[in-house]
């Protein structure tokens, strides 16, 4: 039995059709931002390594880049942490932007506005950290160039250039300027994880009961309460002196 050229085409455009599918792409929006929940909670453990001075915080940074020495080379494993960060990022992005698109499509660019309901008569169904994820991500993404320019590539140098990773964090958020840029990210973080984790959990099925749905909200508010929280300490105690 011989497969017509059609019907190989006809088979290619359903693979694709899956891999576009809405379910296909809550999903990995999904799995993408859990995946970025990890490093945060990863990345906020290394900050408070300044806490203990700058041999701790510096001896951490050259440790991140020997990790599975001499299987991998120099740097290797947190190479392969940020390309697997990089793609979680594109394919995060991707997949928002479509679904929302097709949310917009299908509601006529109205998608706030749903079903009237007693919670919700004028039938705005959003809460104030979903209305606002959009733009907090193109808020956490500008920072996040900004971030790695400041202190892990050393092009900027606000406070002054520093060949120590401690240097570099200690003068940087000395400036009061620079803390308060960081909180507004901090803060845009906050409102995006909100949302974002109980969208992400609700997309992988934990949404199956009004129990369990409250029981998201709490987990979802902790979650990005200890995030935000956490990423902003140690830049305020820089601030006001505690440290350096």
């Amino acid at each position: 039995m011989t497969i017509s050229s059609k019907d190989r085409e006809d088979a290619t455009l359903e693979r694709r059709a899956v891999w576009r599918s809405t379910a296909v792409l809550h999903a990995a929006a999904a799995v993408t931002g859990l995946i970025m929940v990890l490093f945060l909670l990863a990345h906020m453990y290394g900050n408070y390594k300044v806490f203990l001075g700058q041999e701790a915080f510096d001896g951490y940074s050259a440790y991140l880049r020997t990790i599975g020495e001499p299987l991998l080379p120099w740097s290797g494993a947190l190479w392969i942490i940020r390309v697997i960060l990089l793609a979680s990022v594109l394919v995060h992005i991707y997949a928002i932007v479509l679904l929302w698109r097709r949310m917009r499509m299908a509601t006529g660019g109205n998608g706030s506005r749903r079903y009237l309901s007693r919670q919700n008569p004028r039938g705005v169904q959003r809460t104030y950290s979903s209305f606002t994820m959009r733009w907090g991500g193109v808020i956490i993404g500008l920072f996040v160039m900004y971030h790695i320019l400041h202190l892990t590539a050393n092009v900027i140098a606000p406070g002054g250039a520093s060949p120590s990773p401690y240097g570099r964090m200690i003068n940087g958020f000395s400036i009061w300027w620079v803390f308060v840029t960081y909180a507004i990210a901090m803060i845009a973080l906050g409102f995006h994880l909100r949302h974002g984790f109980w969208a992400a959990l609700a997309s992988l099925g934990a949404n199956t009961s009004v129990a369990r749905r409250r029981r998201l909200n709490q987990v979802a508010i902790l979650v990005a309460a200890v995030i935000t929280v956490g990423f902003l300490i140690p830049p305020a105690a820089i601030l006001i002196g505690w440290v350096g």
